[in-house]
């Protein structure tokens, strides 16, 4: 019993959580991929919005709200900025003025590939301790978690 105050039962260490230590290693990766982005003036919401607008064909800022869990007012400002960056263009709708739709210019594909490039090396900073088949055995389980609990919001913060 240590440091136990009387009368109140003990509670286990944070450490014994498994929702500790995911949250623990998950604040520094994503922290410190944030920073490595934000040393070339792009946000995680940028390069996520970057990320879904190139895998989908006729992506609408409504879809894209939707996909990455944001508000239309929060998605529209981060397409606001990748505009500004000349990153993206919007294409309004033959059948309906109303509808837009988002795709990446040659600047915005050719930015792309640099913004992956340090995913990857924040992946291998974090994950090289782990061998292949550990960093297999990882992201199954992880999507495993994800899948079960109905997780699909890209991440963004």
């Amino acid at each position: 019993m240590r440091n136990q105050k009387k009368g109140v039962p003990s509670s286990p260490a944070l450490e014994t959580h498994l929702g500790y230590w995911l949250r623990l290693v998950s604040n520094h990766v994503s922290g410190n991929f944030a920073r490595a982005l934000q040393e070339r003036s792009v946000s995680v919401a940028e390069w996520v919005a970057l990320n879904q607008i190139q895998r989908w064909t006729d992506m609408t800022p409504a879809q894209l709200a939707d996909a990455m869990g944001m508000t239309r007012g929060a998605i529209s400002k981060v397409l606001d900025k990748l505009q500004e960056k000349k990153w993206i263009s919007r294409a309004t709708s033959a059948e309906d003025n109303r509808v837009q739709f988002l795709s990446l210019t040659p600047q915005g594909k050719r930015a792309l590939p640099d913004l992956a490039s340090i995913a990857d090396e924040n992946d291998d900073h974090f994950f090289s301790a782990l061998d292949a088949d550990e960093q297999s055995t990882l992201r199954s389980l992880l999507r495993k978690l994800a899948e079960l609990h109905r997780i699909s919001n890209v991440p963004v913060d």
